[in-house]
């Protein structure tokens, strides 16, 4: 495999770093295929409930696209705990960053706040508050946040949910994934106030 020869970023060349282009673009063509991996492994995460990681996925996206929700927040429900594995203390914002360059804002919004607003159904045993979600109450995705807890997240927990399997997402996954990121035809102007990374490194 062909290699840059610097060792040092600053002595890259342009036709290195050009080189180097080329080769992420390929790699993040098969981005939709690392997402599905990374779902399959959810099978074998975080136990002590009554169905697997991968199950609460999919039970998650499947009450979102039976309540009519759109493509964009149906992959968000099925990706919205995949940073289980890497980020327990900030799941949300790790799933938030892998789909923020594919959707529109209100999406990435929901999924890098849903774990602060999941905490309304448990927190309270812990002493914690359970309304803290209630300091975004004014923000305009505030609602959406609150509905997909609501209505979808806690609530997939449940073995005899009727529930897709993973194949029935693949298309919508593979659609949302593709896309050029940080278009703004999907994304708009606004980024949270945090300018895309440009890496090769």
């Amino acid at each position: 495999m062909e290699s840059v020869s610097f060792r040092q970023m600053k002595d890259g060349k342009k036709e290195e770093y050009e080189m180097l282009h080329k080769i992420e673009a390929d790699f993040a063509t098969l981005l939709p295929d690392r997402i599905l991996g990374c779902l399959r492994a959810l099978e074998n995460s975080l136990g002590g409930y009554q169905i697997d990681r991968l199950q609460h996925s999919l039970q998650t996206a499947t009450r979102a696209e039976n309540d009519g929700a759109d493509e964009e927040m149906i992959v968000a429900a099925l990706i919205h705990d995949l940073g289980d594995e890497l980020a327990p203390y900030n799941h949300s914002q790790y799933a938030a960053s892998i789909i923020r360059p594919y959707v529109r804002p209100e999406v990435t919004w929901v999924i890098n706040y849903h774990g602060l607003f999941q905490n309304f159904y448990y927190v309270h045993f812990f002493g914690g508050d359970p309304n803290e979600r209630d300091f975004y109450k004014d923000h305009p995705y505030y609602q959406s946040c609150v509905n997909f807890c609501e209505a979808w997240d806690q609530a997939s927990f449940d073995p005899d949910y009727p529930t897709f399997p993973l194949e029935h997402f693949e298309p919508m996954v593979r659609r949302i994934f593709t896309r050029p990121a940080f278009d703004p035809r999907y994304v708009g102007d606004e980024r949270m106030g945090v300018s895309p990374e440009r890496s090769v490194a």
